[in-house]
This record gives C-alpha cells, sequence and structure tokens, in this order.
C-alpha cells in the first residue's frame, strides 16, 4: 500500500482499548488492522486495501517518564506515515491522573511532532459504547444506568486513577497548562455552515477543544468538522473509540470508499472448547467469570506463587487444563473473583515483599499467564482463545508471539473476536477475544466460545 492513503493511523492507551478503536473503524467497513509495534513499510504492504492502522501501547498505566520513552518511537513513525489523522486514543473513561497514564503529557510530546497545529480536538464520548459528555461534563453508563463520572460506581473507586472530576477541562487542567476550550451541544445545533463558523472560532485559539457529544447524529457533525480540518492538513487528535465511530460517520456520508471485506461466518473456526484467562479483578469480570463456570467452563484459580515461578511452569495446573480441554471442556484461569477478592492484598503483599512495582506485578501476571496459554494452545490444539483485563492482553498477546489483529467478528461492543498475525505458523490466523475490565455483557466467555 502506499503510505499517504491511510485515512487514520491511531495509538491505544491500553490494550483492549486499542481493540475497541479497532472495531470502531473496522465495523463501519474500514479495513483497519492493530499491530504491537509501530510497523514498517515492509510489514504494511502485507495488507491490501488498508486504510487505518493502530498500534497498541500500555500508557495509561505508566508514568509521564516511560510515557515519554514509550511514545517518542510512536509519534516518530507517525509522522513519516502521515495519515490525514493521527488519533492518541484514550480510554472512553478519560482515566488518568498527572502522575498515571498522564494525557497531558501525551499532548506534550505530540506537540514536537506535529508542529503546524495550534489546536488538538478532544473528543471522549462514544455513544455506542454509553459514553456522553455535555458541558463539558464526562459521563458513563453502567448496566442501565448513567452515571456522571466522578460519581461512577467503579470510575470514582478506581484503584490507580479514580475519576473525581466530572468536568474533562478541569480534570485535564491537573495535566497540562493547555487552555482547554468547548465546542458545546449547543454549537453542534442548527446548520452546517453556522455550526462550522463556530468551530473555525473556536481553532483560532491555541489549546486543546473538547467536543461536547450526545448522540450519533451529533458526533457525525464532529466527525465532519474534524475531517475538514485535517484535509486543511494532517490532524493530530486525542479522544476514546468515539474519535473513529465519529470519522466513520461523516466518511460513510461523505462517500469515501470503504474496502473492508466482511468476513464470512463459515470461515470461522469451531471455538469449541476455548481456553480463557483473567487478569482483572473488575466486579464486571467477575460475573462474567461466575457466569462462564455456570454456563460449562472449568474455572482453575491462579496463585501468586504459581505466578512468581518464572524459572518453571506449574505442571500440575496446565496438566489440568489440558485434561479439560481435552474432554472438551472450555477452562477459565483467574487470579480473582471480583475486586474484594483476599487474594488480591496477598498477591500485592507477596510481589511487595519481591521489591516489585504494581506496574511489574501486573507485567508479570500477563507474562506468566501468556507463557502458559500458549504451551496449551500447542499441547492441545486450540483454535480460540479469550484474555480479560487491558494489561493482562497486552501482554498475552505478546507471549503468543503475534504482532497484528484484525477484527473477525463482534461480539459486544469493545471486545471483538479477532484473528491473529503472527510469524509463527501455529498462532497465525489463531482466533483471540481480549476485553477490557468493564467491557462485555454477562455471558462474555460463553459467547465468545460459542460465536460461528
Amino acid at each position: 500500500m502506499n503510505q499517504t492513503e491511510l485515512l487514520l493511523a491511531f495509538y491505544g492507551d491500553d490494550f483492549t482499548g486499542s481493540t475497541d478503536a479497532m472495531e470502531s473503524l473496522s465495523s463501519s467497513g474500514y479495513r483497519t488492522v492493530l499491530f504491537l509495534e509501530p510497523p514498517s513499510q515492509r510489514m504494511l504492504e502485507k495488507f491490501d486495501g488498508l486504510q487505518c492502522i493502530g498500534v497498541a501501547g500500555t500508557s495509561r498505566a505508566k508514568t509521564p517518564e516511560d510515557m515519554e520513552a514509550e511514545l517518542r518511537p510512536v509519534f516518530e513513525r507517525f509522522a513519516e506515515i502521515g495519515a490525514t489523522v493521527t488519533h492518541y486514543k484514550t480510554c472512553s473513561t478519560f482515566d488518568s491522573s498527572p502522575q498515571v497514564g498522564s494525557i497531558g503529557k501525551a499532548v506534550e510530546v505530540a506537540r514536537e511532532y506535529f508542529t503546524d497545529q495550534k489546536v488538538i480536538p478532544l473528543l471522549v464520548g462514544a455513544p455506542p459504547l454509553g459514553r456522553y459528555t455535555l458541558f463539558g461534563n464526562h459521563f458513563a453508563r453502567m448496566h442501565n444506568a448513567v452515571y456522571r463520572l466522578d460519581r461512577h460506581p467503579v470510575m470514582s473507586k478506581h484503584p490507580v486513577t479514580p475519576m473525581n472530576e466530572a468536568d474533562l477541562r478541569v480534570h485535564l487542567s491537573g495535566q497540562s497548562a493547555e487552555r482547554v476550550g468547548l465546542m458545546s451541544i449547543l454549537d453542534l445545533e442548527g446548520p452546517i455552515e453556522k455550526v462550522r463558523e463556530y468551530f473555525q472560532n473556536k481553532m483560532s485559539e491555541p489549546g486543546m477543544l473538547l467536543f461536547d457529544v450526545l448522540d450519533v447524529d451529533r458526533l457525525g457533525v464532529s466527525g465532519q468538522l474534524i475531517w475538514e480540518k485535517a484535509k486543511e492538513h494532517n490532524l493530530f487528535i486525542v479522544g476514546s473509540s468515539g474519535v473513529g465511530y465519529a470519522l466513520a460517520t461523516h466518511w460513510k456520508k461523505a462517500g469515501i470508499q470503504n474496502t473492508a471485506q466482511n468476513i464470512n461466518p463459515s470461515e470461522l473456526r469451531s471455538g469449541k472448547p476455548v481456553l480463557a484467562v483473567s487478569g482483572s479483578a473488575s466486579p464486571v469480570t467477575q460475573k462474567q467469570i461466575v457466569s462462564a463456570i455456570e454456563n460449562g467452563f472449568q474455572g482453575i484459580r491462579v496463585t501468586p506463587q504459581q505466578i512468581l515461578e518464572e524459572e518453571t511452569m506449574p505442571a500440575e495446573l496446565i496438566e489440568k487444563a489440558i485434561q479439560f480441554i481435552n474432554e472438551g471442556k472450555s477452562v477459565i484461569f483467574y487470579t480473582a473473583m471480583g475486586p474484594d477478592d483476599s487474594s488480591i492484598k496477598d498477591t500485592r503483599e507477596l510481589f511487595a515483599k519481591k521489591g516489585m512495582s504494581e506496574f511489574q506485578s501486573g507485567e508479570l501476571i500477563g507474562r506468566q499467564l501468556g507463557r502458559w496459554s500458549k504451551e496449551i494452545i500447542r499441547a492441545t490444539g486450540l483454535t480460540r482463545a479469550i484474555v480479560a483485563g487491558g494489561d493482562t492482553s497486552g501482554f498475552v498477546t505478546r507471549e503468543l508471539g503475534v504482532y497484528g489483529l484484525e477484527v473477525l467478528r463482534q461480539v459486544s461492543p469493545g471486545a471483538p473476536l479477532c484473528q491473529t498475525f503472527s510469524e509463527d505458523e501455529e498462532m497465525n490466523g489463531f482466533e483471540l477475544a481480549l476485553k477490557g475490565g468493564q467491557l462485555g455483557g454477562p455471558n462474555y466467555f460463553s459467547d465468545v466460545r460459542d460465536a460461528k
């Protein structure tokens, strides 16, 4: 492919958030491949009709110093590729802080590579995921209720980056000195000529510009404004997968042709049985694990002592999983059963004694689950697996030797079933579903297992 053909290139600040962004684009028919590292031109040329690319990262869990080290090579490569829009993809709940996952720091680094733009648009709402922004305040749906972010049952109590401020402009002021303007819901009403005039005036003041998001129609208007500005000169933007939904809505109306081919259901491999691994402690994942066990999965708890056995593999645990799978039973490994599981405290204390930070312990958990998964997949010939947990998904995927992913089937918003790309023939074309802690319906694991 020619580098200039790319409509959009995005970096996801965590792994499952990256698959969410990929899904928002591919579900609209725009062929999108998610890479684990910035792709070379040779790698891009492997994919016909490629219109959007992503790089899955881990900046949401990093300090500003570590973020800078990770982001510089990505932004440098994206600046070389020259996609019409370059997107720093954040979580749709915008969880971040000055110390961890600072979105302000990401903007600061990006300014050095995208130097010809005074204003960086900021769009966080994503109605398909139940995320809304009104007069600068952000809201998120959980189950059948919508909560202001600082009153959300999960995000207001996030263990690392609790969201105690719903106004995203105020929240960002703790991470960046940049001014944050607002394209309010009222500014997005009325004839497009009038809306465009508001937008042009607000784009004349340096800083960032936050878009309100309430529904798909006005999301499409935001996409039109952003795309028109990007056609004047390539544009860097910050936001959730709502950015992809906004642009794709406009692309369709503008007749920008998509190239992705729908995968025929018959091309999916048989998913039964499957292996699932979870490093998530969220209450959503807890309910999903309970449901999976009720629906025929064999649940196997993983202890912190087993995780710490880096030199060897827990033979008994792996042999048990292999036996179940060979009997036609799906297996789920889990490190915790919800946020109140006593094993969480035990794990933290044990890892702290080893001198490991929170991020290091999360990485070790993910890498170990990945090593074990690869062993089990090779021993059983499995063709499908599931990973729960944002950071866990990234580390497991790397251990499996995967360099890229593409959506095969939508299962639950933000948590699709993907096919893998790998230099390892055994893992090339493998089917892998990845979900963040807050994503997926109550029967997510069995839904993926049963997908045809």
